[in-house]
């Protein structure tokens, strides 16, 4: 039934990449660390750089629980399920790295999503993910549900965020430069925007 594979090409990233929605799981060291499920959305924020690398423009929003945990460790999980037509369920188990927007790296990584705008969405990093294992299963249970739309609520809230305000919400924001469990998050003061 599972299958592993040793690059995302073909069918695979055919897949994964007409999925409209995927999730993080990311975990701290500490035993008792809380461990951390995102949902991810947007059409155009994520890409596949190659056969071993992905990466996804992590946006604006109220804690940074994912970006925390891979500057303490690394470690993370990307799944995508078929929510129509086959079922299938694809995971990728990797290493990944939050790519601040003033890192030299940014304004290349940037280029890999044309299809999005990011400057409306108040983007704090890009998340890249080094594949180590990449797997999928069955998704049986997986129930039919149907892509519709995607929201415009999350532009609308930060489109009108400049850098000093995006910064100011991003500072009274409780678990943003801190996660939930204490560890570094985004670096503030954030730096400014090349886009």
């Amino acid at each position: 039934m599972g299958k592993t594979y040793e690059r995302i090409d073909g069918r695979l990233r055919t897949f994964i990449e007409s999925q409209p929605v995927f999730f993080t799981a990311t975990a701290p060291l500490s035993d008792d660390g809380t461990i951390n499920l995102s949902p991810k959305g947007l059409k155009g924020s994520f890409a596949v750089l190659d056969e071993h690398t992905v990466a996804y423009l992590d946006f604006a929003g109220s804690n940074a629980e994912t970006i925390a945990h891979l500057r303490e460790n690394g470690r993370i999980t990307l799944m995508w399920c078929a929510f129509q037509g086959p079922p299938n369920i694809v995971r990728v188990h990797g290493r990944g790295e939050p790519v601040f927007r003033d890192d030299p790296r940014f304004p290349g990584l940037l280029a890999h999503f044309p299809g999005i705008d990011p400057g409306p969405h108040g983007l704090r990093a890009v998340i890249v993910v080094h594949a180590e294992l990449v797997r999928d299963t069955c998704g049986y249970a997986v129930p039919f549900m149907s892509y519709d739309a995607e929201r415009d609520l999350h532009e609308k809230r930060f489109a009108r965020e400049d850098d000093a305000s995006l910064n100011a919400y991003f500072t009274k924001k409780d678990h943003i430069a801190t996660s939930l469990d204490g560890l570094p998050g985004l670096p503030l003061p954030l730096p400014p925007s090349t886009v």
